[in-house]
């Protein structure tokens, strides 16, 4: 069987021209060459900002690029029409399609209500700050370009736990609606701020039963519509984990499939967090691995002074390598965005063979390191900046190795501060399978490493053509390999 591999088809500048779905199209093929068996696909439904939406701005979870609303029909990606095609050349190319769910919060009503609220600390949720008060919120959603196709369901302010504008005062603020399914925020796994029930827009209020009801059968719309075969479940930490149980559970129960799912728990550095909302959702979900992308952007910056034997220390690959999709950068890391935490260009080969070449974690490559961008914001200060990504050096040929070698028994040589490795000694089922791993973020290193008597007596050479020579395996199956400066060889069989 072979290895699986994900990769996250958008960034966040993308252009807006309505070409991504087209391209997904192209590209297909080529993905499935290299070895990715699934494409994470953005939000394809119509956000607030019409063809200017990333998609988490989410207005419209039926419409995905159909009607006449927002100022557009198709979404920044494309058409309803061109996302399945995509999706149908994913599948024809024998990859696998995760959509990506945006359900904490909608944005971009239609109307607004008169609704009775209380306004909280930002920095304690759960402190109220005034008493009972009316405000006048666009909490109603009506859909007028939809005009009930798919689905007649309304929402209003009974839909929603809280709101970040009053339309009457012109005052943006956290505002907690009275309603009748509960006081106050929802139980989440996380306490920052008090309660992060509340993060944007108008959260919706998974204690309504109508509510619930109606995103199952929306789930239920939306697979039948395009047969995706996972999800990426964004914001999790802003969701009662029961909701998301239940809706995994009816999702899996009505496609008869146990569908991947991974969500989106952003708590760098913080792995207890994320095993508490494993504990959570029982299992249901794997996670993108925050805290291994936190100790890869402190080991790209720190160079040399980092110690590489606790690369994996507190890490969700370490500790739940089964529930962990391991990420060296996604669309909410990257240069100008909120959660900005770039790993740097030199050290991203590494990155990427300590996630592909090993076994444990289901790794996600990101679209930059692929294709590479280019595009202007502004920074926290304020002022504009372009940036360039390039593709990261060396990838296609990285998940051609995770592709055809990275198979076997895995040998870890986690043993100095500068210079790691670790050995696949390959298996029957993939012919010339096997490799040896080793990186340095210091000076040149060498290490002496077993592959496995299988290999005794044949020629192993440097893969990514980093180190030259070849290293002839002994008859105990060791051999003694190199790896250039602040660089990383994969060395395989010869003649690969």
């Amino acid at each position: 069987m072979q290895n699986g591999t994900i990769f996250q088809f958008f960034h966040w500048y993308y252009p807006n021209d309505g070409s991504l779905w087209k391209k997904v199209k192209e590209e297909a093929a080529h993905l499935a060459g290299l070895g990715y068996t699934a494409v994470w696909l953005p939000p394809a439904f119509k956000g607030t900002n019409g063809i200017y939406s990333i998609g988490y701005d989410v207005y419209d979870i039926y419409d995905l690029g159909e009607f006449d609303q927002k100022n557009s029909i198709r979404t920044k990606y494309g058409t309803r029409q061109e996302y399945c095609d995509a999706i149908k050349a994913l599948h024809d190319a024998g990859l696998q399609v995760y959509v990506d769910i945006v359900l904490n919060h909608k944005a971009g009503g239609d109307e607004s209500e008169l609704i009775k609220v209380r306004k909280v600390d930002p920095e304690d949720r759960n402190k109220f700050i005034s008493e009972p008060f009316d405000i006048e919120a666009f909490t109603k959603f009506t859909f007028p370009g939809r005009k009930g196709r798919y689905s007649p369901f309304i929402w209003d302010f009974r839909c929603f736990t809280g709101v970040d504008y009053d339309n009457k005062s012109k005052e943006t603020a956290i505002y907690s609606i009275l309603n009748d399914y509960g006081e106050g925020w929802e139980e989440v796994v996380d306490d920052e701020k008090g309660n992060y029930d509340y993060l944007m827009f108008d959260d919706i209020e998974f204690r309504n039963p109508a509510v619930r009801e109606e995103l199952k059968r929306w789930g239920e719309w939306y697979w039948k519509e395009t047969g995706f075969d996972g999800v990426r479940l964004d914001a999790v930490k802003h969701i009662a984990p029961d909701f998301e149980n239940e809706w995994l559970d009816h999702m899996r129960k009505f496609t008869g499939k146990e569908f991947f799912a991974v969500g989106e728990y952003w708590a760098p550095g913080n792995l207890p967090l994320l095993l508490k909302y494993i504990d959570a959702t029982e299992g249901r979900m794997s996670l993108f691995d925050a805290s291994l992308h936190h100790n890869f952007e402190a080991a790209s910056r720190q160079g040399k002074d980092f110690d590489l034997t606790t690369i994996f220390n507190d890490t969700l690959v370490a500790t739940k390598p089964g529930l962990s999709v391991t990420v060296v950068g996604n669309h909410d890391t990257q240069p100008l965005q909120a959660l900005e935490a770039p790993v740097e260009q030199w050290f991203k080969p590494l990155a990427y063979a300590l996630v592909l070449l090993r076994e444990q974690g289901y790794p996600c490559v990101f679209y930059t390191d692929m294709y590479s961008a280019t595009y202007k914001d502004k920074g926290h200060d304020g002022q504009e900046y372009e940036i360039f990504l390039p593709a990261c050096e060396n990838i296609d040929k990285l998940l051609l190795a995770r592709k055809q070698f990275a198979y076997g028994r895995q040998r870890d040589y986690l043993d100095h501060a500068n210079c790691i490795g670790w050995t696949r000694e390959g298996d029957g089922d993939h012919s010339g399978s096997g490799c040896a791993v080793l990186l340095s973020n210091g000076d040149e290193g060498f290490k002496t490493m077993e592959v496995g008597k299988m290999h005794a007596g044949r020629k192993f050479t440097d893969w990514l053509g980093k180190y030259p020579g070849e290293v002839i395996i002994d008859e105990g199956g060791n051999g003694i390999f190199h790896v250039s400066p602040g660089s990383v060889s994969v060395w395989v069989p010869a003649g690969n």
